[in-house]
């Protein structure tokens, strides 16, 4: 029997709390996500390592089924806004987006310290982008460059210490965030802080005595976030959309009916044993406790279970002052006062009963989303070079049309595909309530 960690129980208080200076900084504009929203994920390199817009892409789909929301991802390697801002006719519109993601800045930032040039070669195109967005009656989430690492960013023979080599680039991608900030705020956009989210997480992570500065939290070459920064930047761009999180509540009763809701149900009860089935599942980490390629071990110095993964079990008339709660493969104890107030079930058990269903969607998105990085630079965005052509030969024309038709087709399957993963026929499973030992 493994005990219930304190920190966990009072994890969302206290890391709700850290985490209202980041949403102060967040405008009240809503992205509205309506059934069958269309999101376009759009970025640089660090879009294009397909972990974030993955993370989103099954956070949507799983957590929010009833959304079926459809997202693609448009990353492009050492891409700026000024890059994007030439190829977005062509590439994300015939898309017809209803809500796009924009996260630039860390290449347009020159990796050199801010001058006036280089905050104009960001504003100027990424306020043209929003502006054109905003045409189409597109909601922009504005999302600001996210960080690079304090250690690793930068290192190497005949570099700069990266004390000093940090120090000179994070606070021009500072000064970018702010010029994000402010073209969201004149648009009347909603604005994502990337930047502030990976650098309170990184610098919570790497003074930890289990991690230590070595811990990449912004990637091992201080730049590409591996899954760890990347589920923060999931995070920032989840409150921009201020989606309330709440994944749904199961409450067993010892002497009356146990009920849950939500996107739950009680197929069954026998005192403390229910039988729930689960339309909608809570969000599954990967890895271990120090390994920066999962997400698991970010989640200490990140709210997002508390703001964006509660799946609360709450326990009434508990025959005992110390519980003991079965759920899959796991057990973990809990105080009678805890279960009444409720506790977090994707937060408290490290692998969760309902972690094989959302583990196949993830799988069957990352291949939708390797299909639409093909797709879009491989082929769409080379049609730009064509334009001449087809404009005096009506059949180059016809075949380009009929090509870009056929593979947004083939991305409509795929979507479905992942569709099909959603629990229509709820997903089963048990949660058992008995006195501890």
């Amino acid at each position: 029997m493994t005990p219930f960690p304190r920190r966990l129980f009072v994890s969302g208080i206290v890391f709700l709390a850290l985490s209202s200076t980041l949403l102060a900084q967040t405008p009240g504009k809503k992205a509205e996500l309506k059934k069958g929203v269309r999101v376009a994920v759009v970025g640089d390199s660090i879009t294009e390592q397909k972990l974030y817009s993955r993370f989103l892409a099954d956070y949507l789909t799983a957590c929010y089924p009833d959304l079926d929301a459809h997202i693609v991802q448009f990353g492009w390697g050492g891409e700026t806004a000024d890059g994007f801002s030439k190829r977005m006719d062509n590439d994300l519109m015939p898309f017809k987006p209803d809500v796009v993601t924009l996260c630039y800045g860390m290449n347009d930032g020159g990796y050199s310290r801010f001058s006036k040039s280089t905050g104009d070669r960001y504003e100027k195109p990424l306020t043209e982008i929003v502006r054109k967005l905003k045409a189409a009656n597109v909601t922009v989430v504005v999302g600001s460059p996210g960080a690079v690492d304090d250690y690793f960013y930068g290192r190497g023979p005949n570099q700069l210490e990266m004390t000093e080599r940090s120090k000179m680039y994070n606070p021009t991608l500072a000064k970018l965030r702010d010029i994000a900030h402010k073209i969201a705020d004149d648009a009347g956009m909603p604005f994502a802080n990337v930047h502030d989210a990976m650098v309170d997480s990184m610098r919570k992570a790497q003074t930890a005595d289990h991690l230590g500065p070595k811990y990449a939290v912004c990637g091992a070459d201080g730049v590409h976030a591996d899954a760890n920064g990347q589920l923060i930047m999931t995070t920032a761009f989840l409150r921009a959309m201020k989606l309330d999180g709440d994944l749904g509540t199961v409450t067993i009763d010892f002497t009356g009916d146990s009920t849950a809701e939500n996107g739950h149900k009680v197929a069954s009860s026998d005192g403390g044993k229910v039988v729930v089935e689960s339309s909608r599942l809570p969000f599954a980490f990967t890895g271990d406790a120090r390994a920066t390629s999962g997400t698991r071990s970010i989640l200490p110095f990140l709210s997002f279970n508390a703001e964006f993964n509660r799946f609360t079990l709450k326990v009434k008339n508990a025959p005992a002052e110390k519980l003991k709660v079965t759920w899959g493969q796991e057990s973990k104890t809990f105080t009678k006062d805890e279960l009444q107030k409720g506790i977090n079930l994707a937060e408290a058990f490290e692998t969760t009963a309902l972690s094989d269903a959302f583990a196949k969607i993830d799988t069957a998105v990352n291949h939708q989303q390797h299909f639409q990085t093909f797709m879009i630079k491989s082929v769409i965005t080379n049609h730009r070079g064509l334009a001449g052509l087809a404009k005096e030969d009506p059949e180059i024309a016809t075949a380009l049309a009929k090509i870009q038709e056929r593979l947004w087709a083939k991305e409509d399957a795929n979507h479905a595909a992942v569709r099909a993963l959603v629990p229509k026929t709820p997903v089963t499973h048990t949660i058992l309530v008995e006195k501890a030992e």
